[in-house]
Order: structure tokens, then C-alpha cells, then sequence
């Protein structure tokens, strides 16, 4: 008996909207990270270790709860990034960092890997959740990128909570720009105060096969003139299509947005799969009609983890040499998920319908 070839991602290697359901149907993963930095055992005590660990199990569960009962990676990531939004231990909505006028500023961004729709905002003052104004910008106007004031005035027209500016404010950040401000004539950055990143991000898969990501932050520490980091912008600090994989990342942003870390890390991935799909096609054996003589199915020649591994190591590797330093998330669609890293530590979690759930702040664990 004859059978046509199927390749379930063939679509998606000629760039068509399907999801890579046949690779991960019945499996989700989610990545989470709170930030990377100079997080090291002896910056830390105790009781904000526990705090961070909490924070991060508690979001982890928030959309692993959302994955498990079937829903979809976008809810999933958006309802984990406003639980860490929520967070003071984290530099995104409440416990943002200060900018050099000693006002909040929000970034944020979200994108779909099922149709690469996205949706990012700069600027904003006064929105409780900067990733759901993000994910508004998405679903409901024809842009992409909202900035300031008129991403405030977008928000207030969809309805979203608003909340006073001082009320993203925390003291542990205001000693941070104090301390900006008086080391500034001593020729410290804005990198040198903490040393932490604590954008926040996430990446998921869902049963369907269909990835995500996100990223929510405040920038950094006496950030002047408009600034703008990777966190919103698509394709440096955020990225998801089926067709490779869902990246949130986290650190020196001008690198990041330099090196496009979020595509390129999707690109290699997307790239090495279809060559691997490519290869298995044309091993296939075919009859003296030119029919192939069995199934090849797509699921079967998605990325091993190390090699997704290895892709991202890579790209932070490369970003590492224009002298930029943080982390990045990763989840493909058929399951894999990862961290890559090159500071001290990282914030950061997964959970997996295949492998529970687990937490982790500094680089040894």
C-alpha cells in the first residue's frame, strides 16, 4: 500500500499561519524569567531569596494552570506577566525602576507565533498592566508599537485599569536612583546600579502546537531622553513563530536590539529545523510514479535540546562581544524549553506537562 508523504510542517516551511499541533499535541511548556544580572548569594538575603522564589512558583502556576486546563499560550503569557507586574520584586509595573526625572515608565511587548500578529507600547505612566495594553494594541487597533502619551490615551480608551504614577513606586528603587544620581559625576552608568535586569518575561507552548512570548519592564535606572530598550521592540527582546520558536529576553538592551537576539535565535532554530525536515524528505524512498512510500512526520525531527541550546548559547555568545551581558527564554513548538544566560544569575522558571515545575535564581543551580 501507497502512501503520500505527509509533512505536518510543510505549511509552515512555505509560511502559512498552521500550528505545529502534530509535534506537541497534548504537551505545554512554560519558561518564565524575572530578570539576569549580578544576582549572586551574597546580594541576596534570605528573606528576598524566598520572596523571589515565591513570586516566580506563584506566576509559574498562574499559566501553567491556564496550559493544563487547554488554554492558549497568549492567555497563558499575559496572565503570567501581570502577576509579575504585580510584583515589587521585579522591575516591571509596580517596582519599575526610576527614571532621571523621578518618574515610572513602562515598556512592554507580545507576540502570537501563530500568525506573528503582535503588539508593543513605550512610555506609558499609568496602566497597571503594560502587557495587556500591549496585547490590546494587537487585537484591537492596526498598529503594532504605541508610544507615551497616545499609548496612555489608547489604554484609557480600551478601558484599562489605570492607576496614579506614584503608585508603581517602591523605596528600594528610589535609593536606586539616588544612588544613580550621586555616583553619575563619577562616571557610573545607568548598568552599574544593582546590577540587575529585572525585566520580566515569558514563552509558552500550548497543546496545539502554537508558541508565544512576551516581555514587561521599566527600563533602567535614570533613563533619560525617551529612551527605549529591547523589551518592546519585536524581534530584539521579543519573538514567537511557529515555524522556530517563542524568545523573551533580558539585559543591555541596546545589544540586544543591535544583535536582534529575540529573531535570530527563532531564525537559526526555524532554519536548522527545516533543513532537518528537508534531509528526511529527500531520503525517502519513491515508487516509479514518484509517490513516497511512507509517512514522514514533522514531529519526528524537531530541534534535540541541545541543539536549541547550543543555537542560543550562540546568540548570546555573539551579543557578548559588542560587550552586552543578560539572558534569554526559549520554548520550541514541539516542547523544548531553555534558558540561556552569561551573567551571574538569572530569575527565572519552567513547568512542563511532561516534568512538573521548578524555580532558580543563581548561575549553579
Amino acid at each position: 500500500m501507497r502512501f503520500r508523504l505527509l509533512l505536518a510542517f510543510g505549511a509552515l516551511m512555505l509560511g502559512s499561519q498552521a500550528s505545529a499541533q502534530s509535534g506537541a499535541e497534548g504537551r505545554w511548556t512554560l519558561v518564565i524569567h524575572g530578570g539576569a544580572g549580578t544576582i549572586e548569594r551574597d546580594r541576596i538575603t534570605a528573606e528576598q531569596d524566598a520572596a523571589i522564589r515565591a513570586a516566580l512558583s506563584h506566576a509559574l502556576e498562574t499559566g501553567s494552570a491556564i496550559l493544563r486546563g487547554g488554554g492558549t499560550s497568549m492567555d497563558a503569557i499575559e496572565a503570567t506577566i501581570r502577576e509579575l507586574e504585580d510584583d515589587p520584586n521585579f522591575n516591571a509595573g509596580r517596582g519599575a525602576v526610576f527614571t532621571y526625572d523621578g518618574t515610572i515608565e513602562h515598556d512592554a511587548s507580545i507576540m502570537d507565533g501563530t500568525t506573528r500578529a503582535a503588539g508593543a507600547v513605550t512610555g506609558t505612566s499609568h496602566t497597571r498592566h503594560p502587557v495587556t495594553l500591549a496585547r490590546r494594541v494587537m487585537t484591537e487597533s492596526p498598529h503594532v508599537f504605541l508610544r507615551g502619551s497616545g499609548a496612555d490615551e489608547f489604554s484609557l480608551a480600551q478601558r484599562l485599569e489605570q492607576v496614579e504614577n506614584s503608585w508603581f513606586e517602591t523605596d528600594r528603587r528610589r535609593r536606586q536612583l539616588e544612588e544613580f544620581l550621586a555616583g553619575e559625576t563619577a562616571g557610573l552608568s545607568a548598568y552599574d546600579v544593582d546590577l540587575k535586569y529585572g525585566t520580566v518575561g515569558a514563552v509558552a507552548v500550548d497543546t496545539n502546537g502554537n508558541v508565544a512570548a512576551a516581555t514587561s519592564t521599566g527600563g533602567m535606572t535614570g533613563k533619560r531622553w525617551g529612551r527605549i530598550g529591547d523589551s518592546p521592540v519585536i524581534g530584539a527582546g521579543t519573538y514567537a513563530d511557529n515555524r522556530g520558536c517563542a524568545v523573551s529576553a533580558t539585559g543591555s538592551g541596546e545589544y540586544f536590539i543591535r544583535v536582534g537576539v529575540a529573531h535570530e535565535i527563532c531564525a537559526q532554530i526555524r532554519f536548522r529545523f527545516q533543513q532537518n525536515l528537508a534531509a528526511a524528505r529527500a531520503s525517502v524512498p519513491v515508487d516509479e510514479e514518484g509517490v513516497p512510500e511512507y509517512y514522514v512526520h514533522a514531529s519526528e525531527f524537531g530541534l534535540e535540546a541541545n541543539e536549541v541550546q547550543e543555537i542560543a548559547d550562540s546568540v548570546i555568545a555573539e551579543m557578548a562581544e559588542l560587550g552586552g551581558t543578560g539572558g534569554v527564554i526559549v520554548t520550541t513548538p514541539w516542547g523544548t524549553g531553555t534558558y540561556s544566560f552569561n551573567t551571574p544569575g538569572m530569575y527565572r522558571g519552567m513547568a512542563s506537562s511532561e516534568g512538573g515545575a521548578s524555580v532558580a535564581i543563581y548561575g549553579d543551580e
